[in-house]
């Protein structure tokens, strides 16, 4: 049982026609993400997957499921019960599926051995509790302080200069939410050792973080709640218009100074991140 009836159906959809391309292809199927760590909003949230398969998944199959699966937001990845137990850093790439089309090889990341074995739901296949599935927090830890900078970084650059496409995409709320709970998930898992939702590292940056950060903080939880922050153009327009529209929605009297503490607490949050590492 999901926690929510559109995520139902679209895993009822995805086995029907994965059994009807190719069946018993898929042996197991898992949820990861929003869904799986009770923070799955349906407006915005897609529905995050890990499907297992006995070998190496023939790729036209592939192909051919997730051409008929269509515009469902339903992302993850194919691996193997033998990949489970082993470290991703070793495993090369998957098929991924991304954005309602199949890509034949995706990278790995430790994040969703340690989610799938944590807090993984299952659709189909046995509870995670029985599986071997790989996972040393030592190497989450270091994956983690790298990302820091392989991506979050990177993007915060990119985010605070005005015209860039990262620079107008945080003037609306998406880039408010990807920005913000997403440095502090990775704060979090630094901090801790586990892993969190958006919602949920806001919250723990709020405990953590100065008074200066609270207010983009309470943003992204506000933006979060409402379900409406979509990287499509309507959500970015819906996004400016709760600076402007009556009643004032947004916690900030502009969405350039909003962009402003966005890149802000994303740069100490990186730094806050680093340290934690550096002091384990």
């Amino acid at each position: 049982m999901t926690p929510h009836p559109k995520i139902d159906a679209i895993v009822e959809t995805y086995l029907s026609v994965a059994d009807a391309e190719a069946p018993g292809l898929v042996e197991g199927l898992y949820l990861e993400g929003s869904a799986a760590l009770g923070d799955y909003r349906p407006g915005t949230s897609d529905v995050d997957f890990v499907a297992v398969t006995a070998g190496p998944p023939p790729a036209a199959v592939l192909e051919r499921i997730h051409t008929r699966m269509g515009a469902h937001p339903f992302e993850g990845v194919y691996l193997t019960w033998d990949d489970l137990g082993h470290d991703p850093a070793g495993l090369g790439e998957r098929p991924r599926a991304r954005a309602g089309r199949l890509v034949r090889r995706g990278g790995l990341d430790p994040v969703t051995w340690h989610t799938l074995a944590r807090h993984g739901l299952v659709c189909r296949g046995p509870k995670p509790s029985e599986l071997k599935i790989w996972n040393d927090p030592a190497a989450l830890a270091a994956w983690t302080d790298r990302n820091l900078d392989l991506y979050w970084r990177r993007l915060v650059v990119r985010a605070s200069r005005p015209f860039t496409p990262w620079g107008l995409t945080c003037l609306g709320g998406y880039g408010v939410v990807w920005v913000v709970t997403g440095v502090a998930r990775l704060h979090y898992t630094l901090a801790t050792g586990e892993i969190t939702s958006k919602t949920g590292a806001a919250r723990h940056a709020l405990e953590v973080f100065p008074e200066r950060w609270h207010r983009v903080l309470n943003e992204a939880l506000r933006l979060r709640e409402e379900d409406t922050a979509t990287p499509a153009l309507p959500g970015v327009i819906a996004g400016l218009g709760d600076h402007f529209g009556t009643p004032r929605r947004s916690l900030y009297g502009s969405p350039v100074e909003r962009r402003r503490d966005v890149t802000g607490f994303g740069e100490a949050a990186i730094r806050a991140g680093h340290e934690l590492y550096a002091s384990r």
